[in-house]
């Protein structure tokens, strides 16, 4: 494939059997197998400069930013002090800027991937903003299971599951199980909030977010689900915050006070617009009531 800008290329990603994007290519910037995935970075016509991670669109310049406010502050607002934050995945560099808008103390962000932290690096700075070299952050280049497992620090009052889906021999098929989400808990304060990104919240592929939601309230005695439209996707996308003590309408008031404090700090998030967002269409609530628990000896596999 001719890596020189070319308006007659397009790149093909695909997402179900009976569905597939199209972009329209303006550049190729780098495009680089590491030891983990195939990581592609390309300036695309309708997006900008976009992230594609074995032929999936991960993250485009054009609304990076809904996505990873929509993400970040509703946990770290539910939470009335975070101090000590995970993040696991992230390689951009964008949910560790979202984090450091808080007055934190430590920010973990755990990705497997060096080279593509590398790459993000370099070629995605509006992502990062300069946010790997905050003397706060502590970034490290290996499994986030493992990390956890060994972990002997401080609980984590928030967790930030940024992971890709778990696809077939990704780096990330263990890391949505009951048994994984059982040693996480042990590792959080005793009020500690996680949410993850938890896929497509469209009626074509409900079975990612279904099976999450199980899962989750296998472990934790506080689940909800949200989401949010994200342009680049072209789908609905869906979130799920599990909590060890608070629920979301008890923090609601607190959430709204303490984000006037960041207010001048994002572009697109809102509590208002957040607390909208809980509310899921029936199709959605339904599917949260019907998915099997993911167990290491039965993982999740996304079905592309």
């Amino acid at each position: 494939m001719d890596k020189e800008s070319d308006s007659n290329l397009w790149f093909e990603e695909p997402y179900t059997e009976g569905l597939r994007f199209h972009y329209r290519v303006k550049k190729y910037v780098v495009a680089r197998q590491t030891r983990f995935q195939y990581a592609e970075i390309i300036d695309l016509f309708a997006f900008g400069r976009t992230l594609f991670l074995d032929g999936k669109l991960q993250s485009a310049e054009i609304d990076e930013h809904i996505y990873h406010e929509m993400l970040v502050h509703p946990v770290m607002l539910m939470h009335p002090s975070p101090r000590n934050v995970l993040i696991m995945g992230g390689g951009e560099g964008a949910t560790l800027r979202e984090v450091l808008k808080y007055p934190v103390e430590k920010v973990y962000m755990v990705d497997i991937d060096e080279e593509l932290v590398n790459m993000c690096k370099k070629y995605l700075p509006k992502w990062h903003a300069g946010s790997f070299d905050d003397k706060r952050s502590i970034i490290l280049f290996q499994d986030a299971r493992k990390f956890v497992e060994e972990y002997k620090g401080e609980p984590f009052d928030v967790v930030i599951s940024d992971l890709t889906e778990p696809v077939e021999e990704g780096p990330a098929i263990y890391l949505f199980t009951r048994e994984f989400y059982s040693t996480l808990k042990s590792k959080m304060s005793e009020d500690g909030v996680f949410v993850a990104q938890a896929g497509s919240a469209e009626y074509l592929y409900t079975e990612f977010i279904s099976a999450l939601s199980a899962t989750l309230k296998d472990v934790f005695p506080q689940v909800y689900g949200y989401h949010d439209y994200v342009f680049s996707f072209q789908l609905n996308w869906a979130f799920l915050i599990a909590s060890l003590k608070y629920t979301l309408p008890e923090r609601r008031a607190d959430m709204e006070r303490r984000f006037d404090e960041i207010r001048d700090k994002v572009k697109y998030f809102t509590p208002e617009y957040f607390f909208a967002k809980t509310i899921l269409p029936p199709y959605m609530k339904k599917s949260m009531t019907e998915g099997r628990v993911i167990t290491d000896k039965e993982p999740y596999v996304w079905k592309a």
